[in-house]
């Protein structure tokens, strides 16, 4: 009987058993009570009719052995029959049922009507309360509707009400966590539209200004090509800008799905680190890897290039002609760690904590070009993967980017 779980479902079954077992008991009470009025009444039938056959003098003795004779004889029959005192006789002629009818009859209409009343009452109570809850599960499931998911159901209780109210709270966790998800789609695809809007609108401007410059200038060579390059760089720019957001697009809304398998940290280094190679001779800078070459790391070694290569750039974006760009990884029984470290200009103590938000930029990095996204989407790529990527850094001598992951066992 699963409805008996539900605790106010047993109330209601205590209630009716209370109920049922006192009205038994005080219809056996008004029994007793009735076979003592039956014995009363039965004593003064005995004395009256002794009385008149003392008058009549019959003997005393034959008397009192009538009253314990218990043998039935034709002519009894017959002279009880003449009296009009025989099973069919109707019960208003007969003065022992008359005399017990009435109060009988009022003892037990009192009696029914007060126990019908309490089980009426005790089932309206029953059910206004059921009612009510119904009422406040209604109000609840509407909010969730609405995506109002400050007031739950009730829950604490055992009982397949309760059970179905357990299933509609796991669905309005999953609806709430779906309006959150909405929401936050929203608000970043708002915000991406207004930071690429706002990072396309330098480089759009500059290079309307040297098509401008060529288109005045066509037969001035030297200033076409300069200018040519100059467009070449800026175009370079935003399809860095565009490719960059997309990525970090497709990491925030969750669409990438990491392919991790076994591969040498040698070889995620060196193809980081490859297309950097000619801008790092090219600007005098020097990068250098340190490692053990059989060391392998469990990842996906597309993505790990994106995010090592992201932190070689900002490497090479803050350090000055002459500089070290060291990428070295060690690992222990438990952690497995890879770091990227300049000798730069280093990092301020009041940026240090921005600089993985999307589109930070230090007051100290305004003269350097990029959008502020690759420190953010390079965490976002070790996270993704179940690492960690931290910083540390000294105004002035350089800055450490240090990812680490649980080793696999």
């Amino acid at each position: 009987m699963k409805f008996l779980h539900e605790k106010q479902a047993r109330r209601f079954c205590v209630f009716l058993f209370v109920i049922c077992m006192t009205e038994l008991c005080f219809l056996g009470f008004c029994g007793i009570l009735q076979m003592q009025q039956l014995r009363k009444i039965l004593v003064k039938r005995e004395l009256a009719a002794a009385s008149w056959l003392l008058e009549q003098d019959i003997p005393p003795a034959l008397i009192a052995s009538a009253w314990n004779q218990t043998e039935v004889t034709e002519e009894g029959e017959k002279l009880l029959e003449a009296a009009g005192h025989t099973e069919h006789t109707p019960g208003y002629l007969l003065l022992l049922a008359e005399q017990t009818k009435e109060p009988l009859f009022l003892v037990l209409l009192s009696g029914g009507i007060v126990f019908t009343a309490l089980l009426l009452a005790g089932t309206a109570f029953f059910l206004q309360r059921r009612e009510k809850l119904y009422e406040n599960v209604e109000t609840v499931i509407g909010g969730y509707a609405e995506n109002r998911f400050k007031e739950h159901l009730p829950s604490g209780e055992t009982g397949t009400i309760y059970q179905m109210f357990g299933s509609i709270e796991q669905l309005a966790l999953s609806l709430q966590a779906r309006s959150e998800m909405e929401h936050k789609a929203k608000i970043f695809l708002r915000d991406m539209i207004s930071n690429i809007s706002h990072q396309l609108k330098t480089p759009l401007a500059a290079l309307n200004m040297y098509m401008e410059i060529i288109e005045d200038e066509p037969e001035n060579v030297e200033a076409v090509r300069n200018f040519s390059e100059k467009s070449m760089k800026s175009l370079e720019r935003m399809e860095e800008l565009i490719q960059s957001l997309l990525k970090m697009a497709r990491l925030d809304t969750g669409n990438i799905v990491f392919e991790k398998r076994r591969c040498f940290v040698t070889d995620v280094a060196e193809q980081a680190v490859g297309e950097f190679l000619e801008r790092a001779r090219s600007e005098e800078k020097k990068i250098v890897t340190e490692g053990d070459g059989e060391e392998s790391i469990y990842c996906d070694p597309e993505w790990m290039r994106e995010a090592v290569g992201n932190l070689v750039k900002n490497a090479l974006d803050h350090t000055e002609a002459g500089g070290v760009i060291r990428i070295s990884w060690e690992s222990s029984p438990a952690v497995f760690a890879l770091s990227v470290e300049d000798n730069g200009c280093g990092i301020a103590p009041e940026d240090i904590h921005h600089i993985f938000k999307q589109f930070y930029r230090s007051r100290t990095s305004s003269d350097r070009q990029g959008a502020g996204l690759g420190l953010s989407l390079a965490k976002a790529i070790i996270e993704g993967q179940d690492g960690n990527l931290s910083v540390e850094s000294r105004p002035g001598v350089g800055s450490r980017f240090r990812m680490t992951f649980l080793t696999e066992q």
